[in-house]
């Protein structure tokens, strides 16, 4: 994240506490006492109970990354049918849970000739909603019918994103927006560990084997580089010593684009259930004034909007949600909050930048419209089969450190992290170096 937009998460949070002091009817002292015990235990027990999902999330996904090969995905994410935007979605599931990354992923795809159904709709979102640790987290923190209702969910704003791209767009608005992207990348390269595309005259790494040279974009992705090992399986990366230092690598990378967003995350949480009044909560979502689907509505719409405006993506979502939900936010407007990450103002000007200011307004209110939709439909048919659970069930007030199962999970997770660090640290691991032929770029 940049400067300016942890400046403005940093006057939401002010403002957050200043409403509290506005509509408390406490002393201020003990106000002030009471809400900060209730932020810091809130924050603390929030990670608490996820860290070792996180930690296991985030190591699958690196695997993933590191022992697999994405060379030919584009070629199977050419078409918009049942085939392409499935297999969209199960590239999308097994791969970044990072918003930044995906939507950088996703450009790549769509750049070599995959459809934007596939690729903008499927793989895009797949990869920030439906991973494996945003889907752990979900379940520790919301429930089982969360986790649930988000991959229902999940695929029903895939197929409305797809309408979207096959119905409703015209066919000439995508090809300017595939053109815009390979015109603006004619002087790129791609590195070769993370797809990313880099302009090799600002490229600080890069590799030089058997005549050729390869341009990275970060230290951690040159040292991941092997192109002997290009052809291993993923049985002989899983059982040596330089795949573990590939999966430590990627998902090292993996936490250095999230770690910020899930803290704000936490401390966004900790800061509404502790300086926010109940009264306010229930003046706000006072009940279906105007009848339950006017009431679903209207707050699916404000769910979105939070979700935009709170800068936060992913992961980060969930404890947020967590309290929102608790707090009297409807069922399915939290799904819509938690599906617009895709629409925060960075990720608006990377499309912008990306695609054209026209197609990035196309992209982007089409993927508000599908959060608003998918969350209404999705809480009436949760609501039907009586599987919205009670807000009381996901609340979160204390810090409990127990020998429990939540202890030895997160012992054991702790061990693991730093092994992983360890290896993402070392200098060469196995029988020879990768990077032997590596230098820096001046």
């Amino acid at each position: 994240m940049e400067k300016k937009e942890y400046a403005i998460l940093t006057v939401i949070a002010l403002a957050t506490v200043a409403l509290g002091i506005a509509t408390t009817s406490k002393p201020l002292g003990a106000f002030f006492v009471e809400s900060t015990r209730q932020f810091l235990t809130t924050t603390a027990a929030m990670a608490w109970i996820t860290w070792w999902a996180l930690v296991i999330g985030f190591a699958i996904a690196g695997g993933v990354e590191a022992w697999t090969s994405d060379e030919e995905v584009s070629d199977l994410l050419e078409g918009h049918g049942l085939r392409e935007i499935g297999y969209g979605s199960l590239f999308g599931f097994v791969s970044s849970s990072c918003s930044y990354s995906a939507i950088a992923t996703a450009k790549n795809l769509f750049k070599k000739g995959g459809s934007a159904a596939a690729t903008l709709g499927a793989f895009m979102f797949a990869s920030t909603n439906l991973v494996i640790e945003i889907g752990i987290v979900i379940y520790l923190l919301l429930g089982w019918q969360f986790l649930v209702a988000d991959i229902v969910g999940g695929f029903m704003l895939i197929g409305l994103m797809a309408f979207g791209f096959v119905y409703l767009t015209p066919d000439e608005v995508i090809e300017q927006a595939r053109e815009n992207i390979q015109d603006e990348n004619d002087s790129t390269v791609q590195d070769p560990v993370c797809g990313m595309e880099i302009d090799p005259d600002e490229a600080n790494y890069s590799t030089e084997y058997d005549g050729e040279t390869y341009y990275f974009c970060s230290e951690s992705c040159k040292d991941s580089f092997d192109p002997e090992e290009a052809n291993t399986t993923i049985r002989e990366q899983a059982t040596s010593l330089s795949g573990w230092k590939a999966l430590a690598d990627k998902q090292w990378s993996e936490w250095g684009m999230l770690w910020d967003e899930i803290a704000i995350g936490f401390i966004f949480a900790g800061l509404i259930a502790g300086f926010i009044p109940e009264s306010v909560w229930t003046s706000v979502f006072s009940g279906p004034t105007f009848g339950l689907p006017v009431y679903v509505f209207w707050t699916a719409v404000l769910g979105a909007v939070i979700g935009v405006v709170t800068f936060v993506c992913s992961v980060g979502n969930v404890p947020f949600g967590t309290i929102l939900y608790a707090n009297g936010l409807p069922f399915g407007s939290v799904l819509s909050y938690i599906y617009a990450d895709l629409i925060v103002p960075p990720i608006m000007d990377a499309y912008r930048e990306y695609y054209g200011t026209k197609f990035a307004a196309i992209l982007s209110g089409m993927i508000f419209v599908s959060a608003v939709l998918t969350g209404i439909v999705i809480h009436f048919i949760f609501l039907g089969v009586g599987l919205i659970p009670d807000p009381s069930s996901v609340q979160i007030a204390e810090v409990k450190i127990e020998m429990n199962y939540k202890m030895v999970l997160n012992v054991l997770a702790t061990v693991f992290f730093l092994f992983l660090y360890w290896l993402h640290r070392s200098e060469s691991v196995g029988d020879e170096d990768p990077g032997e032929h590596a230098h820096t770029a001046d």
